[in-house]
């Protein structure tokens, strides 16, 4: 798997305990400049690489910017916007679509097919065990529950968003198993220890 390049809005930068003027002098221009796809703005998204940012957190010339304060302020905005994340994560209802179980293994077999799996484009109807039938099902439900990955956002740790990706995936599957039952055992391995998630 490859490592995630994490990035800071401006935004979040003054979030940090940045002002213009120390992102002007000490990052300079961003990383990656833009419209957002995901919102329309007149404004271009400016976003700066997380591992760049904390770098220059950690010179003397940010401390003496009047950087130290804002890197404890940050620290504490960081650990309140975790905080706040695990607690929606918590407090959101998974809505799992209940489907006939027909009905749920072609939808399997079709989201199976669209990823590319096999020769031609993937197994036809019927084919694989049950085993793999019973996989390829928790795996379009859980991407069909894609939509609670956004509880996520503004989480730029590592060590915060480990943890909330960790109990959002658990939540996840546990709706999954409770919706399907005879999907509970994959739920089950998918959450526990060395399992592959997703």
């Amino acid at each position: 798997m490859t490592e995630r390049m994490t990035y800071v809005t401006h935004t979040g930068l003054r979030q940090r305990g940045w002002t213009d003027r120390m992102v002007r002098d000490l990052l300079g221009a961003p990383d990656v400049q833009g419209r957002s796809p995901r919102r329309w703005s007149v404004a271009p998204v400016r976003l700066y690489l997380l591992a760049r940012v904390e770098a220059v957190e950690r010179t003397e010339e940010f401390a003496a910017s009047g950087g130290t304060s804002g890197a404890a302020a940050a620290r504490a905005a960081a650990e309140a916007r975790r905080q706040a994340v695990l607690a929606a994560i918590r407090a959101e209802p998974i809505r799992v679509p209940v489907l006939p179980e027909p009905e749920l293994e072609m939808r399997a077999v079709r989201h199976r097919r669209l990823l590319g799996a096999g020769p031609g484009g993937g197994p036809g109807p019927g084919a694989g065990s049950a085993g793999s039938l019973t996989r390829w099902q928790v795996d379009y439900l859980r991407h069909a529950l894609r939509r609670y990955d956004t509880l996520l956002d503004g989480l730029f740790g590592d060590t915060g968003r480990a943890e909330a990706e960790r109990l959002l995936r658990t939540r996840v599957y546990a709706a999954i198993a409770r919706a399907y039952p005879r999907l509970a055992g994959e739920c089950r391995r998918r959450t526990g220890p060395g399992g592959r998630g997703g």
